[in-house]
């Protein structure tokens, strides 16, 4: 589960977060921005905010009313295996209410939170109340075998006037309420192994926790690999931007660390040369395992050509027990190929591929071969890094391998710097396809056989028609 966040919306819940920080471990302050001057992060929207942290199973705990945390939540709610906790605080912290989340730890939460504020937590789970522990949510180290409708049975059983007799050995079991007798008709049972033999027990009346080795889950740090899109800050999507507002330290190409530097004021920047993406991997590897929230800046979207990729390859090839409990998430971001292919219409409308021209990483046979199958299968073909100062000719070269396949009138569209300032759309046809009309910062899209040229009025739309005859 990722660490907490505590989400207040003024400043005066400051001093009650700081004291729940205390008693969370990692956890993380979100202030309002326009309301809060000391939390640990800013935000503008809450129920985006909110919302977007639910989604990627951070336990959430609101010093504001239920209701706006309901309301906000309410559209997400579909599995309560997978959910998080959600925790309502009174502003003066005299309420604790856990509202979701009660199979993944949420009561034991707002009991540790309600012991910080010196308050009872407001508890609601029939279960948890009368006997003290959650049946179907056992402590860390222990797992239940049953499945739910034969724990919930169980326990509805036992809240009907049912007693049980505990086989083994769990002092959260034997130290709770629950309403032991020897002669009782149910039985809990605590087991280490030989599975085999007891599954066929499992029952509504018999319930078995296996005693399970507890991994360190303690995470250093965390390396988010983010995409910010093409360059334009409307195309960045609101987990990157809550990322990027919460990170410590920014890892990247000079470039591409520049196109977030709202963000960067007053954290660390690890800017670097743009073909050391291994160094750059490791390096970011190393800083989390540190304890800092690292972000790995990649335009487009980070496993496009970008940098998600380095970070597994150095984890796949280079054994580091420092690195072990990092937590790695890839936030993704709008694609060159998709910006230019919305901004002249929908010339990847139907199947499409991507190949990128630069023979760094894999010889020109290759890149050939690839031009040559993508277009005799009459592909979409997206073309990233057409060239570059030290190769200019393999733009020609692989236009030569397209018309062997394609028509000469197969329409082309060449986008520039998309996002940036100099952003330009063009549409031409493929016998006119030059090198002197692409860079290491356009992407070119080059349609099928069934792509066409729509005059539309006094505007041009290329598109390519879903059904292929």
């Amino acid at each position: 589960m990722q660490p907490p966040v505590i989400i207040i919306l003024g400043e005066k819940s400051i001093a009650i977060a700081r004291q729940i920080q205390i008693v969370t471990a990692n956890s993380t302050i979100y202030g309002l921005a326009s309301r809060t001057q000391t939390a640990d992060c800013e935000y503008e929207k809450f129920s985006e905010t909110v919302s977007e942290l639910f989604s990627q199973g951070h336990p959430i705990i609101g010093i504001c009313a239920a209701g706006i945390l309901i309301r906000s939540l309410a559209p997400l709610l579909s599995d309560k295996r997978a959910e998080p906790p959600v925790i309502a605080i009174a502003e003066d912290g005299s309420a604790v209410v856990p509202l979701l989340g009660g199979l993944n730890g949420a009561n034991e939460l707002a009991r540790a939170i309600a012991k910080a504020l010196q308050v009872n937590p407001a508890i609601t789970t029939t279960g948890d109340l009368r006997f003290q522990t959650s049946l179907l949510s056992p402590p860390d180290g222990y797992r239940l075998l049953n499945s739910d409708e034969q724990a919930k049975t169980f326990l509805a059983d036992l809240l009907a006037g049912a007693t049980v007799k505990l086989i083994g050995d769990a002092t959260w079991l034997s130290e709770s309420n629950l309403p032991f007798a020897n002669d009782a008709t149910h039985r809990i049972e605590v087991v280490s192994n030989e599975l085999e033999v007891i599954v066929s027990k499992l029952s509504s009346n018999h319930l078995i926790y296996q005693t399970v080795s507890i991994q360190n889950s303690t995470i250093t740090g965390k390396v988010s690999i983010i995409g910010t899109g093409p360059g334009a800050s409307k195309w960045m999507s609101p987990e990157v931007k809550t990322i990027l507002e919460s990170a410590t330290d920014f890892v990247g190409y000079k470039t591409y660390v520049n196109l977030v530097k709202e963000f960067t004021k007053g954290k660390q920047i690890h800017a670097s040369d743009n073909r050391v993406e291994l160094d750059r991997a490791r390096h970011a590897l190393d800083l989390a395992a540190e304890g800092k929230s690292v972000v790995i800046v990649s335009s487009g979207d980070p496993g496009i050509y970008g940098m998600a990729s380095a970070v597994f390859e150095v984890l796949d090839h280079e054994a580091n027990p420092k690195w072990n409990q990092i937590d790695i998430h890839v936030a993704p971001g709008i694609s060159a190929v998709q910006a230019a292919a919305a901004a002249i219409g929908a010339p990847v409308g139907h199947d499409f591929c991507t190949i990128s021209l630069s023979d760094i990483l894999k010889p020109w046979e290759v890149i050939e071969q690839r031009l040559t199958a993508a277009a005799q299968a009459d592909f979409v073909i997206a073309i990233y890094n057409p060239i570059s100062t030290q190769r200019k000719w393999q733009l020609t070269a692989a236009k030569e391998i397209l018309l062997q396949w394609r028509s000469p009138d197969t329409p082309v569209i060449l986008g520039h710097k998309m996002g940036r300032k100099g952003e330009n759309v063009r549409v031409i046809l493929l016998s006119e396809l030059a090198p002197e009309f692409a860079d290491m910062q356009t992407v070119i899209i080059i349609g099928s056989s069934k792509t066409k040229i729509l005059q539309w009025g006094d505007r041009v739309r290329v598109y390519t028609p879903r059904k292929y005859d």
